[in-house]
């Protein structure tokens, strides 16, 4: 019992959020309304600051684990990789324009 207890802390509960939360990402950023993109960015926004607060946590409250070590960067490598696909692959942006 005392292993699960270690596994699931707040910290780690909150880098399982994130990782779940890219679907989020995902979804919001191709909803056909104005809000859209606004509305992902706020996800990453939360996501950034979750990132912050596990990372704070864990040393806090003396939670620090493997899996969270293990799973922390990949959350934010997910996370920013998507974010930079979903960026690149929009074809609105008229950033250079050549005629």
């Amino acid at each position: 019992m005392q292993q699960y207890e270690q596994i699931f802390n707040w910290p780690n509960v909150l880098t399982l959020l994130r990782i779940m939360a890219i679907p989020l990402l995902v979804v919001f950023y191709y909803l056909p309304t104005s809000w859209a993109h606004l509305a992902a960015a706020i996800i990453f926004a939360i996501a950034s600051l979750t990132d912050w607060l596990d990372g704070y946590l864990a040393r806090y409250l003396k939670q620090a684990t493997k899996l969270g070590e293990f799973l922390d960067p990949v959350a934010d490598k997910l996370m920013v990789s998507i974010a930079l696909v979903l960026i690149v692959a929009e074809t609105t942006f008229s950033v250079c324009q050549f005629a």
